[in-house]
């Protein structure tokens, strides 16, 4: 209960830093960065040494690769963390499969040997972990079997966290692509949530000691009618309320490919008009919203690593400002 708590105190978010080697590898090569190990770590460095990254983030979240790696000058990645201040976490899903006799929708796997890793995550450092299911929309999608099947994992794996000593993040993600509109997304949203909280209660897992990690609720992609920041604030807002128990200590958005600025815009319209009414944090938990300026200008170049942190560090900023409703897209020049 002490670390969910301080994951998200003061303002702080959890940044993102487990993609697998081969997501991570498909983000270097549209730079022509090298697809290795190395390349991997020494980006992996360049935001884990970030100076100040503490002021901004109370947790990272790495992949099982990441865990296990150290500095170029020998230093473990959990030790750098430790020192810094902040806590470790850890991805634990092995991915998001088919789901049998369901057509374009997913079932996230790992549970098998999942208490055993996590009780390995627990000695190396790690002091929460997290876990990601999908949802899509679509014609007749999601089924009822995949928002159970999937809610039915999410709380077996928070129920084995907490078993080992770790704080659960519990991650269901409405998916952003489509055609469908924000209604539908909230509807879809309510409907998961819902199904998460039930199989978290039946698995006896304790909310005050896990996070959630919920999308916003927004129109699709491809959705032609696409609201204004203050509307998807209100309607976020609302289902939360309608869906979470007070029991939660925080919430931390993921981004879904949100553009880093509008993302943290949303976050910020929703703490500056209803943060004050609200039981629990309002925080973020971004990847590619926080990490995407930083690799553009990293490029594999061991001689841009410092401007690459300064702006990571700006868009850590940037987020921490929003969870106090203080964020403008106006005055962000980076």
């Amino acid at each position: 209960m002490g670390v969910a708590k301080t994951l998200l105190a003061d303002d702080k978010g959890l940044l993102a830093v487990d993609e697998s080697p081969g997501t991570c590898n498909q983000r270097f090569a549209v730079f022509g960065i090298a697809q290795s190990e190395a390349a991997r770590r020494a980006y992996r460095e360049l935001i884990l040494t970030a100076p100040g990254l503490v002021d901004s983030i109370g947790g990272v979240i790495l992949h099982d690769e990441t865990l296990h790696q150290s500095t170029k000058w020998g230093q473990a990645f959990v030790e750098v963390l430790r020192e810094a201040g902040i806590v470790t976490g850890v991805k634990v899903d092995i991915g998001a499969k088919d789901l049998a006799m369901h057509p374009g929708e997913k079932i996230t796997e790992g549970l098998d040997g999942l208490r055993e890793r996590l009780n390995t995550y627990f000695r190396v450092g790690a002091r929460f972990a997290k876990w990601r299911a999908v949802i899509t929309i679509g014609h007749g999608l999601p089924s009822r079997a995949s928002i159970e099947a999937n809610a039915h994992a999410l709380g077996r794996y928070a129920a084995l966290c907490q078993e080992a000593g770790l704080v659960p993040v519990v991650e269901p993600e409405v998916l952003m692509e489509g055609h469908h509109s924000l209604t539908t997304c909230l509807e879809v949203t309510e409907q998961v949530l819902l199904a998460v909280f039930i199989q978290l209660d039946h698995q006896d897992v304790r909310l005050d000691g896990m996070i959630l990690k919920p999308n916003m609720v927004l129109a699709g992609l491809d959705c032609p009618q696409q609201l204004s920041a203050e509307e998807i604030a209100d309607v976020t807002v609302d289902c939360l309320r309608r869906t979470v128990p007070a029991a939660v200590p925080g919430i931390a958005f993921l981004s879904g490919g949100q553009p880093a600025k509008l993302a943290s815009q949303r976050l910020s319209t929703m703490n500056r008009r209803s943060r004050s009414r609200l039981p629990w944090a309002l925080g973020f938990s971004f990847a590619r919203a926080i990490q995407q300026p930083a690799l553009e200008i990293w490029r594999g170049n061991d001689a841009n690593v410092l401007p690459a942190q300064q702006a990571l560090l700006h868009r850590a900023r940037c987020n921490r400002d929003a969870c106090r409703g203080t964020y403008e897209i106006a005055s962000d020049q980076q």
